[in-house]
């Protein structure tokens, strides 16, 4: 059994092998950093994967952000998501943690020699945080979403391996339930411990979780 294991992975050695001789198969990688707006300041990384299968025209590019966002509004937050209270003065921090695919494009825009067109699915994670000083009030508004996202972005050689690249493109977010404390909102209507008639769309209203989201970034690519 080991013996017809081995061999039978040895034949898919050789063949993968010949396969890349006979196609000149070479892919390789680039990785990449950006800094600008999605929403609000935004950093990403990301790294792509070029000429990954033969006749294939599409790079793979994985990656994943960070955004600075205002969360919402804190006494809508608080009402909706707690209680009543109105004592304390209020802080907010938002943090969107988003993570992408891209199929990435090859296409040349006159006078743009180097650019790309993407398309993929997106994965977001978005934490708003709500705080009352003196009112003893600290929380946490949470949602997790998929989207889609679609964009160009144009490269310009600063030497053989690094370029500088700018980019821009849009994001689609699905509703997704919000939740917070002991309570949670759902889009198909369906509420925990929900406050006074609050529903899905006011909250939604209220709080800026991921909808349409603009991104306008520069960054810089390494080859390697």
């Amino acid at each position: 059994m080991i013996k017809t294991f081995l061999g039978g992975v040895l034949v898919c050695l050789l063949q993968i092998s010949l396969f890349a001789q006979t196609y000149s198969l070479h892919p390789y990688l680039s990785g990449g950093i950006d800094a600008g707006y999605a929403n609000g300041l935004s950093f990403q990384g990301n790294i792509t994967v070029h000429n990954f299968a033969v006749g294939f025209p599409l790079s793979l590019r994985l990656g994943i952000g960070y955004v600075s966002i205002d969360p919402g509004n804190p006494a809508e937050a608080r009402s909706m998501f707690v209680n009543d209270n109105t004592n304390g003065v209020p802080e907010k921090s938002g943090t969107v943690w988003n993570f992408r695919m891209d199929f990435v494009y090859p296409v040349s825009f006159f006078p743009i020699k180097r650019s790309d067109l993407f398309v993929g699915p997106r994965y977001s994670m978005f934490d708003g945080t709500f705080s009352f000083i003196d009112g003893n009030e600290v929380f946490s508004v949470l949602s997790n979403q998929w989207g889609l996202g679609l964009g160009a972005d144009a490269s310009f050689a600063i030497t053989s391996r690094i370029d500088m690249v700018l980019t821009t493109g849009f994001d689609y977010y699905f509703l997704s339930t919000l939740e917070g404390h002991d309570t949670s909102y759902s889009p198909n209507g369906y509420t925990v411990n929900g406050r006074l008639n609050y529903n899905y769309a006011s909250v939604d209203n209220a709080i800026n979780q991921p909808k349409f989201v603009y991104r306008a970034l520069m960054g810089f690519n390494y080859f390697f």
